[in-house]
């Protein structure tokens, strides 16, 4: 077993471990270690604890010490720095007419290096930003493309629930999400409905997927034909999924009778939980491709859910690549 201790060094940002040493650390706790960019302020998460030897990557650096005062005000004084900095940079860029937008900036700790976040349609030039910007700060600068949910977790902001977004709070990696999770939840399949603010479907989409699959899977279809305790047959109208509720419709003659029954009383052949195979993902690539070169059979709606999945699989690649 070995000690480990977490640090996050930016509000919801990835968590880093670290060897503890002797030191008594907890949650909360700010302290001083050393990283590839190197001397870093970060902010100790859930306390000391220990783990099994195999699930640590080697080498596992050590915390250098506790933040001191004179830390937490350097660290103040850096947030006041970077403020600043993105007034400059801001001007650089309007002066050498670059196509991208400035979101935020980030000087490590020890201030040997500079960072700016910037997002932009493409691939942008700045190699004679990077000289302006290294003769005004005399300082290493490196400039970060990054994807527009990394942008609306730097920025922040509110959903439509009314709570900050998840991002921005506590998420410290985006999950991939996508169209199946909304049609699983039987959420409406409107782009505006089940899209963050960031434009892409929203991250909430992956919160209750387990639990949907598996309340889903002890249901009939709709459509479906169940039988009663007592050997009646009928067809489901429609479902509950959370309560467990099956509303069954059955003909007799002319006569026409809407029931509703608790799922266990009813017998019908269960639906099986969806597997995440290589041969449905090439089954749906196919449809897609099918539907693309066909052109038609498609609404205003379902092609803009279609872009906007298509969205989410390239900024998801993208973003396996920086990282």
């Amino acid at each position: 077993m070995v000690k480990i201790i977490g640090v996050r060094f930016r509000n919801a940002g990835k968590v880093y471990y670290f060897d503890p040493k002797s030191y008594e650390i907890h949650s909360g706790d700010h302290v001083i270690v050393e990283t590839a960019r190197g001397i870093e302020y970060g902010t100790a998460i859930g306390g000391v604890r220990e783990v099994e030897d195999d699930k640590v990557v080697p080498p596992l650096k050590e915390v250098i010490r506790m933040a001191t005062e004179e830390d937490d005000a350097h660290a103040l004084r850096n947030r006041e720095k970077e403020r600043e900095a993105m007034r400059i940079c801001r001007e650089k860029i309007q002066k050498h007419g670059l196509e991208m937008k400035l979101i935020d900036a980030e000087y490590t700790f020890d201030n040997n290096k500079v960072l700016f976040y910037f997002t932009a349609d493409g691939r942008i030039d700045f190699r004679e930003l990077v000289k302006d910007l290294a003769a005004v700060f005399r300082t290493r600068i490196e400039l970060r493309q990054v994807g527009v949910r990394d942008e609306t977790k730097l920025l922040g902001g509110v959903g439509i629930c009314g709570r900050v977004l998840c991002c921005h709070s506590y998420l410290s990696d985006f999950a991939p999400v996508s169209i199946r999770m909304a049609k699983e939840q039987n959420l409406s399949l409107n782009p505006t409905k089940i899209s963050g603010v960031c434009g892409r479907l929203m991250c909430c989409l992956k919160n209750e997927e387990e639990t949907y699959e598996y309340l889903n899977s002890r249901l009939p279809g709709q459509g479906d034909t169940v039988t009663t305790a007592d050997g009646r047959s009928g067809v489901v109208q429609n479902v509950n999924v959370l309560r467990q509720r099956v509303r069954v419709l059955f003909e007799e003659d002319e006569d026409k009778e809407l029931e509703e029954f608790d799922v266990g009383e009813l017998n019908f052949h269960p639906r099986r939980r969806k597997e995440k195979s290589g041969k449905n993902k090439d089954r749906d690539r196919e449809k897609d491709s099918r539907r693309s070169r066909s052109g038609g059979g498609e609404t205003q709606e379902e092609r803009e859910l279609r872009e906007l999945e298509a969205l989410d699989k390239k900024e998801g690649k993208t973003k396996r690549r920086n990282d």
